[in-house]
């Protein structure tokens, strides 16, 4: 930390991710949070700066460890929201949600916000900023095992093919409270969730669209991907696959069914797409790879629009902000029902 200018300035390794222009976080292993500017400085050979924005919670020192985020905002307050917490009931018990009302007479169409794997409910408050601007009431949901919703089974991850049961009833509980359609906003894992309940004939009608940033369109690739990224062969990700789908194996890694991983292919499954989609990609995904959105885009050009940033997994956001939040309100534009 180097505290001699008129803000104090973060002194990291520099890597691809942190010399990166954008705003991005640090949290810490004690549990701050730590807000850095956009600029970036150079501080020697391997070395960057980074400028602190606002006041941190806990204080920084000298060779701390911390994890590298695109999460901003740590409450709907950070990001200027004022939110009511309301519980969602769903089979395996309540579901914690943030309600959040736009300024002015808030539209019949809602936005339900549905965050990733290891990612908290927190950070998709960056889409919920646009969503309040375009008059949408905002929910953002929390599922079963992610460790803010309800515990079930082993409290294992089922990829979204259980959690989609917990966004099935957060539709049915905007629906209650006055929503006639519903657009979901979907991160990384959440939006092969937003994926699934798309498809399902029930809620054709309701579900008017979907906004998917870094989206999981495939996870076999997604998981070979994950495997390149920390340094194995791809190919070593095909031998997860049947601990996955096959029953007997999946009992014996925790989950209670196994996950039709072919039910989340979207490649494959790309003339079942019904409802207007945006895709928001970073051209640096390590583990969503932005390749299938763009075969996705190519197959369904009708119904798919496709933006990408010089970004890393989930933060397209943090790398241009304004260009996101402009491409996001363009496209919300035409859905939301007044």
């Amino acid at each position: 930390m180097d505290n001699s200018g008129e803000r104090p300035v973060v002194v990291l390794d520099r890597t691809p991710a942190t010399a990166a222009p954008g705003l991005y976080c640090l949290i810490l292993e004690n549990g701050g949070w730590v807000r850095l500017a956009h600029d970036v400085e150079d501080r020697g050979p391997g070395l960057i700066g980074r400028g602190v924005l606002g006041e941190t919670r806990q204080g920084l020192v000298a060779g701390d460890r911390a994890s590298w985020s695109g999460i901003l905002f740590e409450s709907p307050e950070d990001a200027g929201q004022e939110a009511m917490d309301v519980d969602v009931l769903t089979a395996v018990g309540p579901a914690p949600a943030w309600l959040i009302k736009p300024q002015g007479a808030p539209t019949t169409t809602w936005a339900i916000h549905i965050h990733g794997l290891g990612s908290p409910r927190a950070g998709t408050l960056r889409g919920v900023q646009v969503a309040a601007d375009a008059g949408l009431t905002s929910l953002v949901v929390t599922y079963r095992n992610d460790g803010e919703g309800p515990v079930a089974g082993t409290g294992r991850s089922e990829l979204g093919a259980a959690e989609a049961d917990d966004v099935r009833a957060a539709v049915s509980f905007a629906r209650e409270n006055g929503a006639r359609s519903i657009i979901l906003f979907g991160w990384s894992m959440g939006a092969a969730i937003a994926l699934q309940l798309a498809a399902e004939p029930e809620l054709r009608g309701i579900v008017a669209g979907l906004v998917l940033e870094s989206p999981v369109l495939d996870w076999v690739s997604t998981i070979k991907a994950n495997c390149t990224r920390s340094g194995l062969p791809a190919w070593t990700g095909a031998l997860a696959i049947p601990w996955l789908n096959v029953r007997p194996l999946a009992r014996l890694v925790g989950l209670a069914s196994p996950v039709a991983l072919r039910a989340f292919n979207w490649v494959a499954r790309a003339g079942e797409l019904t409802v207007p989609t945006l895709i928001l990609h970073g051209k640096f995904d390590t583990s969503s790879p932005v390749e299938v959105s763009t075969r996705l885009r190519a197959l369904r050009p009708d119904i798919v629009d496709h933006e990408t940033f010089d970004a890393e997994h989930t933060m397209s956001w943090n790398s241009d902000r304004e260009r996101w939040r402009a491409a996001l309100q363009s496209w919300l534009a035409p859905l939301v029902v007044h």
